[in-house]
C-alpha cells in the first residue's frame, strides 16, 4: 500500500511537551518542515483512551489535524516490563503521577519487580508515531528497543525511566549515554526512521 507523503510546511507536534518538540524540531528540519506544538497553539489535550500505543498516537495527531486544519504528528511511547505482564505500558506517564515524578515511577517499578518474584529483568522502550491529516487519514508507525531494568536509577542525562534501562549489547543506561548516541538508537528513532523513509521528501 502507497504511503501519502508530507509536503514541506507547517507541521502541528500533538504535544505539550517541550522536550519532545526540542527533539523533533532538528529532525524534521531537513524535509522542509517546521513544526509548532500544541501547547503554543493553545490545543487541549485529548483524553488517552486507545489501547495502544498506536491508537493514543493516533487520536492525539487526528484531534490536532482536525482542530487546526495542518497535518499534525504525535506520538505515544513507554517502558514495557515482561516480568509486569508489559506494565506500566500505556500508563508510564501516570506511574509518575500528577507531578510527573518519575523517581516516584522507576521505585515502583523496582517494587512490581521485586514483588513479582521473577529474575527477568527485560524490558522495551516503545514509540509509536502517528502523522495525520485533517482529512482524517493517518500513518502509523512503531519502533521499540529491547534492554534489561537496573536497580537502583544510574546516571542524569536523560529523562523519565531512562536511569533504570540497559539497551541491548550496552553496559550503560540510557541516563549515562550520550544524548545524541542515544537519540540514534533510541525507539523513537527508530520509528522516525520508518516515518522518514515512507511519508517524507527531502527537497
Amino acid at each position: 500500500m502507497a504511503h501519502r507523503r508530507l509536503i514541506p510546511g507547517k507541521l502541528v507536534l500533538a504535544s505539550h511537551n517541550a522536550g519532545k518538540l526540542r527533539e523533533i524540531a532538528p529532525l524534521v528540519a531537513p524535509f522542509g518542515i517546521e513544526p509548532i506544538s500544541a501547547g503554543a497553539l493553545g490545543l487541549p489535550e485529548p483524553e488517552e483512551t486507545g489501547d495502544t500505543f498506536i491508537a493514543n498516537a493516533a487520536l492525539k495527531a487526528l484531534a490536532a489535524a482536525q482542530a487546526t486544519g495542518l497535518p499534525a504528528l504525535a506520538d505515544d511511547s513507554g517502558l514495557t516490563v515482561a516480568a509486569l505482564g508489559g506494565a506500566p505500558g500505556l500508563y508510564s506517564a501516570r506511574w509518575a503521577g500528577e507531578t510527573k515524578d518519575f523517581g516516584l515511577a522507576m521505585a515502583r517499578v523496582e517494587r512490581e519487580w521485586r514483588e513479582s518474584g521473577s529474575t527477568d529483568r527485560g524490558a522495551a522502550f516503545v514509540c509509536a508515531l502517528a502523522l495525520a491529516w485533517p482529512d482524517g487519514h493517518v500513518e502509523c508507525f512503531e519502533g521499540a528497543i529491547h534492554g534489561d531494568l537496573v536497580f537502583p536509577p544510574r546516571g542524569d542525562r536523560g529523562f523519565g525511566y531512562d536511569p533504570i534501562f540497559i539497551p541491548e549489547g550496552r553496559s550503560e543506561t540510557f541516563a549515562e549515554i550520550d544524548p545524541a548516541e542515544k537519540h540514534a538508537m533510541s525507539h523513537r528513532a527508530r520509528a522516525f526512521a520508518q516515518l522518514v523513509n515512507h511519508c517524507l521528501t527531502a527537497p
